[in-house]
């Protein structure tokens, strides 16, 4: 075995991944027609490319309705309020995901309630999200995290028995489908981002899709200002914002929308692969395979570590696959209510006046975020079979030699182990 790249060896992995974001010649000749039009923003609302891009991704995921947004969180925030919450309203959401789920909830007027996650998903325990619930509590909001779905099934079952609505965030599952549907198209509404990062992208944005016309009318009354919405069979009003993109965003989105499906199954294919390839190697396993996910999304693959006896902690082996080549993340998500992005208090917001954060304890969220979850980004699965074969093999180098990491100095993992918050300062001076 060679000696590890981040004692001084060499890295497995030096040539650069499969770049991302992907675009084509047809991007770039209908930016230019954009362009060209001077048609650059999102009014007369829907303009020509969100209506189209909103239209055929709701198709795509099973909805009847699609409505493109500034971002994923004002999706969830306007989602939300078109679903009927108000002030004070209960929202049980996980405690493992993106900050930007509970604060879109606290910006709708809403009580965000942390449950745990399953353990062999991530994603919102069932039996977590049924002890949160109280007769205050007026929505579920499941997030399908990085590679795997929340039990819809189990979700849907406990929205029925409670009269809640079921809001999904779709940031991580853009394409995928569970038991045949959809993400997005399973509750009443679902959200979706279009960071940079995400498997669809347009730099920033987001979208809503439901088969609700209720609800779709007042997606777009919040979105546009408060206008009436085009069909307007409700006759609903709604104080809103503009939360409108622009053409030059929807007409990238297009395209993304075309390349999906395709770079869809390049995903899976690599990912089915690479959990071959991992197999049987101590220290680590793969999230268990669902058979009840029919199309995978994978924004990241997800690998589940053990520490065991070997003294050496889960960010020292994320940085030591970094330096081998391999990209990969430890701290992705903490469990929101200890995350320092999460400042909250009554003042800011009212509704939370009597309630206390500090006591929360999800322990499989705690335990995912600071000691075993392995994020791989998904365009590490965007190559072919050599580009998979190094990252295994780093990971199989990495958890071979971690012995070797035992007395390394932990200023090693310094920026694995750092939060969220902290990390730009830090990652700004490229210095680590």
């Amino acid at each position: 075995m060679s000696e590890l790249a981040i004692l001084g060896g060499s890295a497995v992995r030096t040539r650069a991944y499969p770049k991302w974001p992907l675009y084509t010649e047809a991007d770039r000749d209908r930016l230019l027609d954009v362009l060209e039009s001077g048609n650059w923003g999102g009014y007369p609302f829907q303009n020509r490319w969100a209506r189209e891009f909103g239209a055929r991704f709701a198709e795509y995921h099973g909805a009847k309705y699609g409505c493109l947004v500034t971002n994923g969180t004002v999706a969830i925030t306007v989602a939300l309020r078109a679903a009927g919450i108000r002030f004070g309203d209960e929202v049980i959401v996980p405690a493992y995901t993106w900050d930007g789920t509970a604060t879109a909830v606290l910006d709708a007027g809403g009580i965000p309630v942390f449950a745990d996650v399953d353990p062999d998903t991530y994603c919102l325990s069932v039996e977590a999200a049924r002890a949160a619930v109280t007769p205050r509590t007026k929505a579920i909001v499941p997030v399908h995290l990085a590679m795997r779905f929340a039990d819809m099934d189990g979700l849907r079952a406990l929205a029925a028995e409670h009269n809640l609505v079921i809001m999904e965030d779709c940031a991580h599952a853009h394409g995928g489908a569970f038991k045949g549907a959809g993400s997005g198209s399973m509750g009443d509404l679902g959200t979706f981002s279009f960071q940079t990062s995400k498997l669809m992208t347009a730099g920033e944005g987001g979208a809503i899709i439901t088969s609700r016309l209720d609800c779709y009318e007042l997606v777009q009354t919040l979105v546009n200002c408060g206008r009436a919405s085009e069909t307007d069979q409700f006759q609903r009003r709604m104080a809103g914002g503009n939360y409108r993109v622009s053409e030059l965003q929807s007409s990238i989105l297009i395209g993304q929308l075309d390349q999906l499906p395709e770079l869809t199954e390049r995903r899976a294919r690599n990912a089915a692969v690479l959990r071959e390839m991992l197999q049987g190697i101590d220290g680590i396993r793969t999230l268990p395979v669902d058979p009840r996910i029919t199309r995978e999304a994978i924004y990241h693959f997800v690998i589940r570590y053990d520490e065991g006896e070997s003294g050496v902690g889960r960010d020292m082996i994320a940085a030591a696959l970094e330096a081998d080549g391999v990209p990969a993340d430890g701290r992705f998500y903490e469990p929101v209510y200890r995350s320092d992005l999460f400042r909250v208090n009554s003042r800011d917001f009212p509704q939370l006046e009597g309630v206390d954060y500090s006591s929360a304890m999800c322990p499989v969220s705690e335990r995912a975020a600071y000691r075993e979850s392995l994020w791989l980004p998904q365009f590490l699965l965007l190559g072919d079979e050599s580009d998979v074969a190094d990252v295994a093999a780093a990971v199989r180098k990495v958890l071979a030699g971690r012995s070797a990491l035992r007395n390394a100095d932990p200023a090693l993992a310094r920026v694995k182990s750092m939060s969220r918050a902290e990390r730009p300062r830090v990652e700004a001076t490229k210095n680590y």
